[in-house]
């Protein structure tokens, strides 16, 4: 049997208790969310820096133009594996919360809980204050004479913050126009580039000893950073509760996002490859302000900063406005965490938002952002990996549960997501093993709370 304590669910043998479509009620939300929206939000969440500054170590062991592409071509089919499975899940089970609300369903809500944990503390607190420091440093290169870094990044994550308290519809305008804007300034940046410079000797067309390349441990390392440089793909999964039509939304964003940025980073990395020497971008770190600088002069590495800024921007809202979703459903679920849950007028989980812009403010202030952001990867890395595994288990357990949308090539394409997120795993934990058994270590802190609160909840119940 099984039984609900306050929203919370105290699963027993009844398969039922984790497959529900609800574990709790969403309360006071605004369904204004469109799917062009949720398109923007994932857009946003997955153009970072990672695609400005990933070459110039590439280069190094890759020789090819051809495989270069093909490691972001790659990268971009794994993305869109991962994609289609969670399009699968998010039709089945419409709730926001992402990990959270799919582990919950296809195991136990322990396991979901972990997850959220993870996402609500620093899961996506850290890469915001990383991508607010770097908007800091980029905007300094622009406009020289600007305040610190760490003041910036402060001041630009509270007024992204102040604007998505303000409401959904315009955190939807806000996120709508940023990603647009920034979308059209890389594919002008592209088209400048391929109309300015001068064509290098490097060939894209696919050689006899391309094959060779691709199955290649420099290959198949880069494309664990490729992958890094994707994630973001399942944005609008934590969203779910304030779109307007998510069974068939959420399938159409995810895809249509993950083709975007697909395009996107074939064609930035096609154009630095066409325009600037192999050598100049070999081991350089800042790859795109190389290029900019080697096809506009001086002017050019003003030109990449300004893009970068802009995109830096629109991630950090993508980030500001999923993460607390997370923490909101959490708070439906389990009464200790009931503060998160609670929303303005117009939907606005105004106390969950606060809590990640003051975890963001306490990691940029102690530049403790990067370590986090080390040992989280594996963590988060295995919960994108069981949230793919429970679709075949689903499938196979379950085959009963309404599934409005199934997964385009199913087996093939959760196989291809999972092969590629073990070996990400492995190489994670031979080359940062302190670091990836840190983020297990926050994992279980997360049961610890979940048993707690759990706990806690029975225990009122009872009395």
């Amino acid at each position: 049997m099984t039984s609900k304590v306050r929203g919370c669910f105290v699963p027993g043998r009844d398969m039922d208790a984790k497959v529900q479509p609800s574990i709790g009620p969403a309360r006071n939300i605004t369904k204004t969310i469109s799917a062009f929206t949720a398109t923007s939000i994932a857009v946003a969440d997955m153009v970072g820096i990672g695609v400005f500054t990933s070459l110039g170590f590439q280069v190094r062991d890759i020789e090819s133009g051809f495989a270069l592409l093909m490691l972001w071509v790659v990268g971009g089919v794994v993305a869109l594996s991962g994609a289609l499975c969670y399009a699968e899940l998010a039709a089945m089970f419409p709730r926001s919360g992402g990990e959270y609300n799919f582990l919950a369903r296809a195991y136990h809500p322990a396991v979901g809980f972990m997850a959220g944990w993870l996402s609500a503390t620093v899961g996506f607190a850290a890469p915001i204050a990383l991508a607010a420091m770097a908007f800091g440093a980029y905007l300094n290169g622009v406009l020289p004479g600007t305040p610190a870094p760490t003041l910036v990044a402060l001041v630009i994550t509270w007024l992204v913050a102040a604007v998505h308290l303000s409401g959904i519809r315009q955190s939807s305008a806000f996120q709508n126009a940023s990603t647009v804007f920034k979308v059209v300034l890389i594919l002008g940046f592209i088209v400048a580039i391929f109309a300015l410079a001068e064509p290098q000797p490097i060939s894209f067309a696919p050689e006899l000893a391309d094959l060779g390349r691709m199955t290649s441990a420099p290959f198949a390392i880069s494309l664990v950073f490729v992958m890094y440089s994707y994630s973001g793909w399942n944005a609008s999964t934590y969203i779910v509760d304030e779109m307007t039509a998510p069974q068939r939304d959420v399938p159409r964003s995810l895809i249509t996002a993950t083709l975007i940025v697909l395009l996107l980073y074939v064609g930035l990395n096609a154009a630095f490859l066409y325009s600037t020497p192999v050598a100049k971008m070999a081991g350089e770190v800042e790859v795109a302000l190389v290029v900019g600088k080697h096809v506009f002069g001086e002017t050019g590495g003003r030109i990449v900063g300004a893009l970068i800024c802009i995109g830096l921007v629109s991630a950090i809202s993508a980030m500001m406005w999923i993460g607390p979703r997370v923490t909101r459903v959490m708070g439906e679920d389990l009464p200790a965490l009931s503060i998160f849950s609670r929303t303005t007028s117009n939907g606005v989980p105004a106390v969950a938002i606060l809590l990640q812009a003051a975890i963001v403010t306490a990691l940029v202030l102690t530049q403790s952002f990067e370590g986090i952001l080390e040992f989280i990867q594996f963590a988060l890395t295995l919960s994108s990996f069981l949230a793919v595994v429970a679709v075949i288990v689903l499938r196979r357990t379950r085959p009963d549960l309404k599934r409005p949308y199934r997964a385009w090539g199913y087996p093939v394409t959760p196989y291809i997501f999972l092969a590629v997120t073990a070996f990400m795993m492995g190489y994670l934990l031979v080359e940062r093993p302190i670091q990836s058994l840190a983020g297990l270590a926050l994992l279980t802190t997360g049961l610890l709370v979940f048993r707690f609160g759990a706990g806690r909840a029975a225990s009122q119940t009872a009395n």
